[in-house]
């Protein structure tokens, strides 16, 4: 029982978590608009949801034989699906973010997340409809 439950709702926990991640990048990118030869960067949602999902992983962690190894700076599970973002108008001080891509991205990322989670609350009390036999 608990693996159905658990297969049910895997993509959904998967998508909330890449969405929360890319929520994330996309205020970062805001946060820096301002900054200096700050680059903006997104994620290719779709091959980082395929890849997460199995069908398509990116590369493997890398291992540590001695306690004094320096552990590698990592993103997550998605660090193979992230990249920056095509520079649209230069700017003299090399800072690649355009507001205007940035906020759209960020309201349908806010979005795709609220649909995400309306999503998930629904599957679950359909289950606990199921459950409770009504």
């Amino acid at each position: 029982m608990k693996a159905m439950i658990d297969n049910a709702l895997r993509f959904h926990q998967t998508a909330l978590n890449l969405q929360a991640r890319r929520q994330e990048m996309l205020a970062s990118n805001i946060a820096n608009a301002d900054t200096p030869n700050y680059k903006a960067r997104d994620i290719d949602f779709r091959s980082a949801l395929n890849g997460a999902l199995g069908k398509s992983f990116g590369p493997l962690a890398l291992a540590t034989t001695s306690t004094r190894h320096v552990p590698a700076a990592s993103e997550g599970p998605f660090a193979a699906f992230v990249g920056y973002r095509q520079e649209l108008q230069s700017s003299v001080d090399g800072n690649t973010v355009n507001m205007d891509v940035e906020r759209a991205a960020f309201a349908e990322n806010s979005v795709h997340y609220e649909a995400s989670v309306t999503f998930i609350n629904s599957l679950l009390r359909g289950m606990q409809t199921a459950i409770s036999g009504q």
